[in-house]
């Protein structure tokens, strides 16, 4: 889903559920707050409104907010739609300050952190204790925001699985493998840059294995990697963006480094993959166009692909040592402001639940949050089969992957992590640009970056 550092290119139906919510959140014989119970005619009840903010593309707004009306209609509660589809953490920043924070919103994973730290987010864990029909392990384990061992801010909003996403026509047409659908036989990491220089051709139609390839003139490029996904190649080496145990710099460690210096090689030894500058001339479109042959992406991306006319093909990410998925996905909050936390509850639950925003799952943005979405064919069928979006390989190559091998982004478990990355990320974009190499850019700003580390949220 989202990251804040992707909040301007994400790209951006309704079902009832059981009655059980109800009676959950309401004290189960009460009538839920907003509707007049027929005994108590004489006795007006303060008209309960909620307010959900969120960002998110066309399809995004129209499924929330269809969302939302469904639950307004099963409740009785009323729920305004507070779509900010730019600026958005700045705008909920003002909002907080001056005291008319959103009901229920989506937040970006840093400041949620923190400001749950501050109080002003809501800790779920009393409402889900006393919820007798909200069971907590029905959810994926890696989806919970958690910034101490027994407070809860909430859940991601979905589930964004990375996987390796390519056009198959032109790796046939290269005689390439297609890339392992399965875990246990992703390639390796030599394999993988292999067939990325066999997919790289210049104007002459040389490939990169070519001893004549042309580097300054290429036409087509093997692959195309966003630097943000750097942390499920990192994992795979055996590093993390922290040390095991919290307070040392992970990222300027051997096995980070060496994993952060291959991608840069993919782009300046290897020429398999566009520079930041080449980037900017390539299409939105570059698997369809032949571009590129093959892309690292999150789930959301399938949603663009399933509207463009070429043949999708999907698989594991090329590993390491060990293979593995990044998993990302910025939470839904309570703000702790709101005048009505039962109510604010049974939204939360509704909007949690994947038949609420079926459109957005079934379309390709999302991916559930329920792990029998994941189990029970009947239900993988309402979303991951017979569509676009979801082509051949899909359930083992992210239902799958993320079950079993998913890694969480830092944001859901690193304390002061936007602080902390205000200055990694400047030290990355040298290497990513090939400025420095990744020991050079990583070991330089260390000195910088030990005093903020705090350690891991939740230990």
């Amino acid at each position: 889903m989202i990251n804040s550092k992707r909040l301007t290119r994400m790209l951006a139906g309704s079902v009832a559920v059981s009655a059980l919510l109800l009676s959950a959140c309401s004290g189960g014989n009460e009538e839920p707050a907003g509707n007049a119970s027929a005994n108590d005619t004489n006795q007006p009840k303060e008209k309960i409104e909620l307010k959900f903010a969120f960002w998110g593309d066309t399809i995004e707004k129209k499924t929330v907010t269809d969302a939302l009306k469904a639950f307004e209609e099963k409740f009785g509660i009323k729920v305004e739609p507070m779509h900010i589809p730019s600026d958005y953490l700045t705008k909920i920043t003002t909002m907080v300050a001056g005291n008319v924070a959103p009901d229920v919103g989506y937040l970006n994973s840093g400041s949620a952190m923190s400001w749950a730290e501050e109080g002003k987010i809501l800790d779920l864990n009393p409402l889900i204790e006393a919820d007798p029909d909200f069971r907590k392990e029905d959810y994926l384990d890696q989806i919970w925001y958690e910034w101490a061992p027994d407070k809860t801010l909430g859940m991601s909003t979905a589930v964004e699985g990375y996987g390796l996403m390519y056009n198959k026509d032109m790796l046939q047409a290269a005689g390439v493998e297609l890339p392992p659908t399965e875990a246990d036989k992703a390639w390796d990491w030599d394999t993988f840059v292999e067939y990325a220089k066999k997919l790289t051709l210049d104007n002459e139609g040389r490939n990169a294995l070519d001893p004549n390839f042309n580097p300054d003139k290429i036409k087509q490029f093997g692959f195309q990697y966003d630097p943000y996904n750097m942390m499920a190649a990192v994992v795979s080496n055996g590093g993390n963006y922290l040390t095991p145990d919290g307070k040392g710099f992970g990222l300027a460690e051997p096995e980070a480094v060496e994993a952060i210096q291959k991608l840069a090689d993919l782009m300046y030894l290897h020429h398999v993959s566009p520079t930041p500058l080449q980037t900017k001339s390539l299409p939105d479109m570059a698997l369809q166009t032949k571009k590129v042959a093959m892309t690292v992406s999150g789930n959301w991306a399938l949603q663009a692909f399933a509207e463009q006319e070429f043949n999708l093909g999907v698989g594991v990410l090329p590993k390491l040592k060990e293979s593995n998925t990044l998993l990302d996905g910025a939470p839904t909050v309570i703000f702790s402001s709101t005048k009505h936390p039962k109510e604010a509850w049974m939204l939360y639950k509704w909007m949690a639940d994947p038949d609420s925003v079926l459109p957005l799952i079934a379309g390709g943005l999302w991916m559930p949050l329920k792990k029998e979405w994941y189990t029970n064919p009947e239900l993988i069928n309402k979303w991951a089969a017979g569509n676009k979006a979801h082509p051949e390989g899909y359930t083992e190559a992210f239902m799958k992957q993320t079950l079993e091998n998913g890694i969480r982004t830092p944001g859901f478990e690193v304390k002061n992590f936007s602080k902390i990355n205000a200055l990694v990320s400047p030290a990355l974009d040298k290497v990513w640009t090939g400025k420095e190499t990744a020991e050079q850019a990583l070991k330089g700003v260390e000195p910088k970056v030990q005093p903020l580390i705090q350690g891991y949220y939740g230990k």
